[in-house]
């Protein structure tokens, strides 16, 4: 694929970030899993916890965020690319934004809060400081498919 800079397809890191997503599937929270390659390596990891840590803010892109730059030691996440499963909410859209991801790779699209694409386009909006090459629709089946599975058990 062109717009890959790393030897893997883009299929390849998301199954990474939908093995993150069966961890929060087996813990009872809505299955998103997220991933940060750096240099065809992965520097930072994270599941969706806002059940577990009581805390609105851990979704799975803050927590990978974080654990990127304490792998890097920097805040800035320079030269990497974050895969997760389903399309960044406005919150975590901003933290890429801010941490200069440089690319964003999602699976499904998110009709009620993405913030990608779909309801909002905030990782390549122009008026920010820093824009976001952003691919969608990676491995949509799959991602989506554990999303429903989830919700299907819920109701």
């Amino acid at each position: 694929m062109t717009d890959n800079p790393f030897s893997q397809p883009h299929e390849y890191w998301m199954r990474f970030a939908l093995r993150e997503a069966e961890k929060a599937y087996e813990l009872d929270e809505v299955p998103i899993g997220c991933v940060i390659v750096k240099e065809n390596a992965i520097v930072g990891r994270g599941y969706n916890q806002t059940v577990q840590l009581k805390d609105s803010t851990a979704h799975a892109e803050m927590i990978a965020i974080t654990a990127a730059s304490g792998t890097l030691d920097s805040r800035f996440l320079i030269g990497c690319t974050m895969y997760v499963t389903l399309e960044p909410c406005p919150m975590c859209a901003g933290a890429l934004v801010n941490s200069r991801v440089e690319t964003l790779v999602f699976g499904s699209y998110d009709p009620k809060a993405g913030a990608c694409g779909t309801l909002y386009t905030i990782t390549e909006d122009e008026r920010l400081n820093h824009r976001i090459h952003t691919i969608g629709g990676i491995l949509d089946s799959e991602c989506g498919g554990i999303l429903k599975e989830y919700f299907r058990k819920k109701r």
